[in-house]
């Protein structure tokens, strides 16, 4: 649904088939994270989450203990939300369908055609069997996705050889709180506080270690699991939903094969550890929207969409890392599990900067790409040679600007890219009652100085590109980072692309002029047809 919209906000027509006829009531996922969220606010698409979801200014790494302390992160978002997943597909959807998305439901992708300029997908809906005829299709249809055994695409990894349960119920005697978690020789577990007075209780025990799966859960043996661990069944009744996971492992060797992509689970599978699972495909969506759409549209330089499988196999790798190193501390029963459980949990405890690393991942606010055209443009600057700025790549936080308003998530609502100049004005006229744009004092476009305002041309070179440009200087001094950055560009997923210190000015208009140029082509003017 994510994606669906991000294709509409770039202006290309898009449906989603949906197997299911209603959206599934029950919840896998619960955690929405700090990046998520930031994403959502940059859309203009938050308020109904923050507005709903729990606010947990804390994290767990593993189950352990002590909890990374989310306040920390330099982020407008400091904590994580807990929302059922079916509230937010709900939420999604109503997102993608106002921006024009077409959702169809009950309708089953059986298999697809590749042809050298469009996917024929195979379709069984209500009325029966039909064809679909897209230029790109992305199979967001989860770990046993019909779209990438269509597409050949390989799927290796482990299969499991533990297994978690959880159960939706009523609580007679709730702990206090939103939650508790405990762990010891007996198991782990967690229980969480769910909207319609609801808990999900979840967690393992040593019998769960083994590569077979038990069959459907019964109450009985999920109150006898939690009393053996806790010692209380907590007056559990009313169960909603019983369920049993594995911790089965696997990530698609390629996220691209020709006019066919993944996403989501369909590109990765794990254990469910650090609820990161929903985040990191709704991320891998935010990645491959902006880039799809350019692809359509004709604007995208070459190797663009690559870029996909480029920057976002990498992180679903170590998305599979780190839930696989959780998995370990969360099934350690043994002496010296518990051992090495106790040792980690007082460093996240007594170590701000482990604790820190170990939240800024999990959150995904450390997410860096690559630097290096076509998605950074790595562009000659100064003597003539390839200079890339540290921040190429990184995650751009929420800049604020002298002069006050909006800051730079506002600039992104229209999913474009952002041309930042962040110069002061030598000698700023008091009388003047210019917009931001003329303050700017660079000329970015290298045009006649004679001929227009600087922001004039600014805005000239931007809108040639579809580019969207700010001009005024960061307010406040706490971001060293962006230190003496006179110019920056700033892709629509909120990832920089370019960012330059240079002094001299002509080496500078001449490289955002490049920058510019290289990340957005000039528009194709072909009609893109429809998909039927």
């Amino acid at each position: 649904m994510w994606l669906a919209a991000e294709l509409r906000l770039g202006g290309v027509e898009v449906t989603v088939l949906e197997t299911r006829p209603e959206p599934d009531p029950h919840s896998k996922a619960l955690t929405i994270h700090p990046r998520t969220i930031e994403i959502l606010a940059f859309r203009g698409a938050a308020d109904a989450f923050l507005t709903e979801g729990v606010r947990i200014p804390s994290g767990h790494f593993g189950g352990l203990d002590d909890r990374m302390d989310f306040g920390a992160l330099d982020t407008p978002f400091p904590f994580t939300l807990a929302l059922p997943q079916a509230r937010t597909e709900e939420l999604l959807e109503e997102h993608a369908v106002a921006a024009g998305a077409r959702v169809l439901r009950g309708h089953r992708v059986t298999g697809l055609v590749r042809h050298r300029d469009s996917v024929t997908v195979e379709v069984e809906g209500p009325d029966g069997a039909y064809t679909l005829e897209a230029a790109h299709l992305v199979g967001c249809d989860g770990t046993r996705s019909t779209v990438r055994a269509a597409a050949g695409i390989e799927f290796p990894g482990t299969d499991a050889t533990t297994w978690g349960w959880l159960g939706d119920v009523v609580l007679e005697r709730p702990p206090a709180g939103p939650g508790i978690s405990v762990s010891n020789a007996a198991g782990g577990m967690m229980a969480v506080r769910l909207p319609g007075g609801l808990h999900r209780l979840v967690g393992g025990t040593p019998q769960d270690v083994r590569p077979e799966r038990d069959g459907e859960l019964p109450l009985e043996e999920l109150r006898a699991k939690t009393v053996r661990i806790t010692g209380d069944d907590f007056g559990m009744r009313d169960p909603v939903w019983l369920s049993r996971f594995g911790n089965a492992t696997r990530q698609a060797a390629r996220y691209r094969e020709g006019r066919v992509l993944l996403a989501g689970d369909a590109a990765h599978m794990h254990f469910p550890t650090g609820g990161v699972g929903l985040n990191v495909g709704f991320q891998d969506a935010t990645n491959l929207g902006w880039k799809l759409a350019a692809t359509v549209r004709g604007t995208a330089p070459d190797g663009l969409l690559d870029s996909y499988h480029a920057e976002r196999h990498p992180v679903g790798a170590a998305l599979l890392e780190s839930t696989r190193a959780q998995t370990a501390l969360m099934t350690a029963y043994t002496a010296e599990g518990q051992a090495l459980r106790a040792f980690l949990s007082r460093l996240v405890a007594t170590v701000p900067a482990f604790s820190g690393e170990l939240a800024e991942r999990l959150a995904a606010l450390d997410v860096a790409y690559p630097p290096g055209p076509p998605a950074h443009p790595g562009v000659p600057v100064g003597t003539g040679t390839a200079e890339v700025h540290p921040l190429t790549g990184r995650r751009a936080p929420d800049l604020a600007f002298e002069g006050g308003g909006s800051g730079l998530f506002a600039l992104l609502r229209e999913g474009r890219h952002v041309l930042l100049g962040l110069d002061r004005d030598p000698d700023p006229d008091p009388d003047s009652d210019s917009d931001s744009d003329s303050d700017l004092n660079l000329d970015l476009t290298g045009a006649d100085t004679d001929a227009d305002t600087t922001g004039d041309r600014l805005a000239d070179l931007a809108r040639a590109r579809g580019v969207a440009v700010h001009s005024a200087p960061l307010a406040g001094t706490s971001r060293a980072e962006w230190s003496g950055v006179r110019a920056a560009l700033v892709r629509p997923d909120g990832h920089v692309a370019w960012a330059s210190t240079e002094p001299d000015d002509e080496a500078l208009f001449a490289t955002a002029r490049a920058a510019v140029r290289a990340a957005v082509h000039a528009p194709v003017r072909e009609a893109v047809p429809e998909p039927r």
